[in-house]
C-alpha cells in the first residue's frame, strides 16, 4: 500500500491566516496558484480530472474561476494522486516547502517577508499571472536538469 504524498493542506495554514487577522479563504491561495499553474501545464492526472474537475478547468481556462477557488473545491488539499507523473516529478522537487524552490520565488514574486505578508496575497488573476512567471522558470530548468545524472550537475 502506497502512502500518499500530500504537498499542502488549506488547514495547514488557518491558524497562521486568523491569527494574522486576514480574511477566511487566504489559506487557499498560495497553494491554489500553484494548482492552475499545474492545470495551464496539463499537469494533473487525467483520471482525477474526470473524476472531479472536468467543468472548473474549463471554467479556469477560461478565467471564470480561479485557481484558488478550484483548491478549495479539492477539499484544499493538494496530494500526489491529483497529479500525473510528470505533475509530481516536478511538484516533489519544486513544491517542497523545507528545500523546494516554491516558497522563495512566491515570497520574491510578491515581495513579502512571510507570515501575515505571505498569507495576504490577494486572489487576483493579476497576482496569477505575476507568480506564473516563477512557476514557469522553475519548471523550465527542472526540465533542463531532470534527466542528468547526479554527477552531470556539477558541469
Amino acid at each position: 500500500m502506497n502512502v500518499p504524498v500530500v504537498y499542502d493542506k488549506a488547514k495547514y495554514h488557518s491558524d497562521s491566516v486568523k491569527t494574522a487577522g486576514l480574511p477566511e479563504g487566504q489559506e487557499f491561495v498560495h497553494t491554489g496558484f500553484y494548482l492552475g499553474w499545474l492545470i495551464d501545464n496539463d499537469l494533473l492526472d487525467a483520471e482525477f480530472i474526470d473524476d472531479f474537475l472536468v467543468d472548473e478547468i474549463q471554467d479556469f481556462k477560461a478565467r471564470k474561476m480561479t485557481g484558488p477557488e478550484i483548491y478549495s473545491r479539492c477539499d484544499g488539499a493538494l496530494v500526489d494522486d491529483m497529479l500525473n507523473e510528470e505533475g509530481n516529478a516536478f511538484s516533489k522537487h519544486y513544491f517542497e516547502f523545507e528545500k523546494g524552490q516554491f516558497v522563495g520565488d512566491y515570497m520574491k514574486a510578491f515581495s513579502v517577508s512571510g507570515g501575515n505578508d505571505f498569507f495576504g496575497i490577494e486572489d487576483t488573476w493579476e497576482n496569477y499571472d505575476k507568480i506564473k512567471q516563477y512557476f514557469d522558470r522553475g519548471y523550465a530548468k527542472w526540465k533542463q536538469t531532470k534527466d542528468k545524472e547526479p554527477w552531470q550537475f556539477w558541469k
